[in-house]
């Protein structure tokens, strides 16, 4: 072999043994384990490998919280929400982080249970679902009517409604499960289905209904917004944009989106928002109260609203868990108005047990 083979050769493996961090064959973080047991709380998280080279690093809250509670205090990495609801479930770790959805279906079938929970940007735990309808549509005049005598979800039917997505919270799963528990809507087809939740809406609404794809123009918040503001299909008072309370602010307030107030849309005031359908929660802090105490609680409870009170600790949080603080609350306050809605949505249960991966 000759000796400008055997350099190459040499080079490629050196780079190989001695990727840069973020490449292929980079090592995964590594985080400190605590060496006495007995006084050690241990917070399921979904760790990334770029963690240990960034303030997103959760071991700077592992270590704020030791300070705090006067223990050790360690990370046990998982892979996601299902790993987080299994190590909770089995008592591998103390505490997780838990969307709205997997949060529900982990107290629903563990018994898992809420401390806190982080904050929106405005410093709620929750956003409403809202319904955004143009102020002179028939929905907005009967829910202005001081008597009452109108209901404006029961005008709903046969109108042009922009989702979210096929699954979003605020935009489909919080507000159709409210019109099917509340008996203006049928569910049609199988109802332990999700794909029935489809049918039911175009069925119900219309055919020309926008459930969105990724991607597309009328996807997530801003794009359920804009298909109600552009209505293309027809008048403006026809349409039903299902959002969240700060939509409209967010992109039609003091830096509004072009597409804004074009048609029969002029200003925010032409946005008009129904009752809310229901609060979509922010992601909450679970524990399993077969293995975390109730002393436990309290003491975590007591330092997450320490660590509200100064900006070096809102900073830990923001780096941390993009979140400008915790709200101290409960599984009751939190979660179960949610459950309540969208449990009566055809397939929910096992769609989200699918979506966690939690089939037993």
């Amino acid at each position: 072999m000759s000796n400008l083979m055997m350099k190459a050769i040499f080079v490629a493996v050196f780079m190989a043994t001695t990727c840069v961090p973020g490449c292929i064959f980079s090592n995964p973080v590594v985080f400190d384990k605590c060496e006495d047991r007995d006084n050690c709380l241990t917070i399921a998280f979904e760790a990334k490998e770029e963690y240990s080279n960034t303030e997103e690093n959760p071991e700077q809250l592992a270590d704020r919280l030791s300070e705090l509670l006067g223990m050790e205090v360690e990370i046990y990495p998982v892979d996601g929400p299902a790993g987080t609801i299994q190590a909770l479930r089995y008592g591998h770790a103390d505490i997780g982080f838990l969307d709205g959805g997997a949060a529900w279906l982990s107290w629903q079938n563990y018994g898992l249970e809420v401390l806190a929970a982080e904050q929106k940007a405005d410093g709620r735990p929750y956003y409403y679902a809202i319904a955004w309808v143009h102020k002179d549509s028939d929905m907005a005049q009967a829910a202005m009517d001081d008597d009452n005598s109108t209901d404006p979800f029961e005008l709903m039917a046969g109108k042009i409604s922009c989702h979210t997505s096929a699954l979003g919270s605020s935009g489909m799963l919080l507000p159709m499960g409210y019109l099917i528990d509340n008996g203006y809507m049928e569910v049609v087809g199988d109802p332990n289905d999700i794909s029935s939740l489809t049918d039911t809406v175009r069925n119900h609404f219309s055919d020309d209904s926008s459930i969105p794809s990724s991607g597309t123009t009328y996807y997530k918040y801003k794009g359920s917004l804009r298909c109600l503001a552009e209505h293309e299909l027809g008048d403006a008072t026809d349409y039903i944009s299902f959002a969240k309370d700060p939509t409209v602010p967010d992109y039609c307030g003091e830096d509004p989106e072009d597409w804004c107030f074009e048609g029969d849309f002029t200003s925010t005031e032409d946005f008009y928002p129904l009752p809310t359908t229901g609060k979509a929660p922010s992601h909450p802090v679970m524990y399993n109260p077969e293995f975390f105490s109730e002393a436990n609680v309290t003491a975590l409870q007591n330092a997450f609203a320490t660590m509200n009170g100064n900006s070096a600790d809102l900073d830990i949080l923001d780096n941390v868990l993009s979140t400008p603080g915790m709200t101290i609350t409960n599984t009751t306050e939190h979660i179960s108005n949610y459950g309540d809605l969208i449990e009566d949505v055809p397939g929910i249960q096992a769609y989200f047990t699918g979506k966690y991966g939690l089939e037993d």
